[in-house]
């Protein structure tokens, strides 16, 4: 064999075993539709923010107007605790701020059907009860007690309350502001208003004061001029 052949004896050899090894990689390599693709969406950090409000649930049914004198059965020694308390707001159309109450009265004077509240000397309220004709008196819900809780602890000096709880302000035809998820809204004209007297006051208040940092109550009554419920 002279040396042309012998070349190409050795080239065949190498051809053939390129293509042998071409044949096997494809036999042993699964098709594109067999390969699973794996791809990996990054975790977001888990947050732990605490929203800055709860919404309070709106009652179903519209507020209706009704006739305390003859539609109005509640217990005067429990309705000032309803449900986490009462909420008194006061103010007009431009500003106006509410509070959670726990002290109350319901009853009759000069003739008029009236509600006493009392506000201590350092609450922002008291200034708007002082500037303002009217005030309102409000209850809510048992499923709503973020409401008295939220108002009950926090100063509207430091913010809008109401906002801070997504409440609706609306308006009586006098420009008393309520809130629409009240389940009860008394609207009263202030009649008469006086501090608290230190010197007349006997044991249990004189002890409650002793240690008291808001400051000695104003009383107000007021006559009930309109009210709704649902």
């Amino acid at each position: 064999m002279n040396f042309a052949k012998l070349l190409n004896v050795v080239l065949a050899l190498a051809l053939a075993v390129v293509c042998f090894q071409l044949v096997r990689a494809h036999q042993t390599t699964p098709p594109p539709s067999a390969v699973s693709v794996v791809v990996e969406t990054p975790t977001p950090p888990a947050t732990h923010a605490t929203p800055a409000h709860e919404e309070p649930a709106v009652p179903s049914g519209e507020l209706q107007e009704f006739e305390v004198s003859a539609d109005f059965d509640v217990n005067p020694f429990r309705f000032f605790q309803n449900d986490g308390g009462l909420i008194l707001c006061a103010g007009n159309q431009e500003q106006s701020n509410a509070m959670t109450i726990g002290w109350g009265g319901l009853g009759i004077l000069w003739g008029q059907r009236v509600v006493t509240v009392y506000v201590a000397q350092a609450r922002y309220t008291r200034q708007f009860m002082d500037a303002s004709k009217y005030f309102t008196v409000m209850a809510f819900g048992p499923n709503q007690q973020n409401v008295p809780d939220y108002l009950g602890h926090n100063s509207g000096r430091d913010g809008d309350k109401a906002a801070a709880l997504g409440l609706h302000t609306l308006y009586t035809e006098n420009g008393t502001p309520y809130y629409a998820e009240a389940t009860l809204v008394l609207e009263c004209e202030t009649m008469y208003a006086r501090p608290f007297d230190a010197e007349n006051m006997k044991e249990i208040p004189s002890r409650l004061y002793a240690n008291f940092p808001a400051g000695v109550h104003t009383m107000y009554i007021g006559r009930v001029v309109k009210a709704w419920k649902r």
